[in-house]
């Protein structure tokens, strides 16, 4: 391969500051994940992972001290969005961090699905995504939430509109 034909990646900096770019989306510009108190916790796009501790605000069940359904939800769909931003940002290495917020703002949820398979019991969650398709308009995603043993609370896949 030519340098002609060799892909321009960010540098350094570049990277860093879209990094932090994404923390302040998905950390603070979404007021409900700031709300659950979502973090991000690993940029790896093998071991993309999102996290968030219990807090009596997230209760769903206040007999079991169950997280609520639509929390889950809400964990899967955003590390299932910030999973697709990140395949955009990778595929889009050449652009600026401002050119990639103006990508994510077109990313919305077309359909979600999640499955429940265990209570949602723990003292923190980590939610974790794998990107099965990032097509030209449509990308399709699967979910996972697990507990701080482990434990896999819930599954989910989502299609978002990428264009």
């Amino acid at each position: 391969m030519d340098s002609s034909t060799t892909a321009v990646r960010r540098s350094p900096a570049e990277q860093a500051g879209l990094e932090a770019m994404f923390i302040e989306h998905v950390e603070h510009r979404f007021s409900f994940n700031e709300l659950i108190g979502i973090k991000i916790e690993s940029f790896d796009p093998k071991s993309l992972r999102l996290k968030f501790d219990m807090r009596p605000e997230l209760v769903g069940s206040y007999l079991h001290n169950r997280l609520h359904g639509g929390v889950i939800a809400t964990a899967l769909d955003t590390v299932g969005g910030f999973a697709i931003a990140m395949a955009i940002a990778d595929k889009y290495a050449h652009e600026t961090a401002d050119q990639i917020v103006m990508r994510m703002s077109r990313i919305g949820t077309i359909d979600l699905r999640v499955d429940y398979l265990h209570q949602g019991i723990g003292r923190r969650f980590h939610a974790s995504a794998n990107v099965v398709r990032l097509g030209g308009r449509i990308a399709s995603v699967r979910m996972e939430l697990k507990n701080d043993t482990d434990l896999l609370i819930a599954t989910g896949t989502a299609a978002y509109i990428i264009s």
